[in-house]
């Protein structure tokens, strides 16, 4: 009852839509709806859309909510998210854990009742993996969690994909392989200019444990990496030849980027390079999907 009486109030409405971290899930929504368009040579039902991009919010929605709730000390002592609802203390851990709870269970209950169970338990396996096993386990432990944990935000495509085929097929599993390869790059840029604080937090993200040199050798591996990934789709016939002169544009941008990173280091070049990462993701899908109808 009094979360419901919080959410009318439209300076608590606002918090608790902060804990959701909007501008990330709204990349996991796009990404995921990408993947229902792409599983279809037609379009994608109305209803069924509506379904499942609402559902995979929702959870998406939860998740990040989890996340803030197990990581508000670190959030307070670190500049870039000390402003978060529950470091400033305008919102309990209590009113976060129901939140948290009301909108997954809502969220996953959408997704088995109006699209397909499988797409209900991939969603809460996407879940568990980045709000405890990443969050909890990974990310205070090991200087590699970017790149493990980076799994589970290679899975909202695969969600999408499900949704709409009712199963997972190999060229979902591409879609997982690009963003997978294109998580460490794309946070490493940002852990490079936010190294002070992740080391003021404790947490051992690779430029804290191994140094900048190093992290940014690694930039441009994983995005050599990345490169090849986003030919996988061209090369196995999932897509024309729209879609690789984007792959390569785009690709050969993001290999710019991580070259200069590695040549001439400074904090506002990593900081363009982490803007343009997620512009180089949504741009890509995009043009996969141009690509996908024109072809059909």
């Amino acid at each position: 009852m009094q979360l419901a009486l919080d959410l009318i109030n439209g300076d608590r409405l606002r918090q608790f839509y902060q804990l959701t971290k909007p501008r990330v899930v709204a990349l996991i929504v796009f990404c995921a709806v990408i993947g229902m368009f792409l599983a279809t040579p037609g379009m994608v039902p109305p209803g069924l859309l509506a379904a499942a991009t609402a559902g995979i919010w929702l959870v998406a929605g939860a998740a990040a909510a989890v996340n803030c709730l197990l990581e508000q000390t670190i959030d307070a002592v670190m500049m870039r998210t000390r402003a978060r609802p529950l470091p400033r203390g305008e919102l309990s851990s209590l009113q976060t854990l129901v939140f948290a709870g009301v909108l997954g269970g809502v969220g996953l209950w959408i997704l088995y009742h109006f699209v397909n169970p499988l797409t209900m338990w991939l969603t809460f396996g996407t879940f568990v993996g980045y709000a405890i096993v990443y969050t909890v386990l990974l990310k205070p432990l090991t200087p590699q969690n970017i790149v493990i944990g980076g799994a589970s935000g290679a899975m909202p495509p695969v969600l999408g994909w499900a949704a709409v085929a009712g199963e997972v097929t190999p060229e979902a599993l591409l879609l997982f392989l690009i963003i997978f390869a294109w998580t460490p790059p794309h946070f490493w840029s940002l852990a490079l200019y936010r190294t002070e604080d992740y080391a003021r937090a404790g947490l051992p993200m690779l430029p804290v444990t191994h140094g900048r040199r190093f992290t940014v050798l690694h930039v441009l591996l994983y995005t050599l990496i990345l490169f090849a990934c986003s030919l996988f789709p061209f090369a196995y016939g999932m897509s024309g030849w729209i879609y690789l002169a984007a792959a390569v544009v785009l690709g050969g941008m993001f290999l710019r980027y991580a070259v200069l990173l590695h040549l001439d280091y400074s904090d506002a070049l990593a900081r363009r390079t982490f803007r343009f990462s997620i512009a180089y993701l949504s741009v890509l899908f995009a043009a996969l999907l141009v690509d996908h109808y024109l072809r059909f």
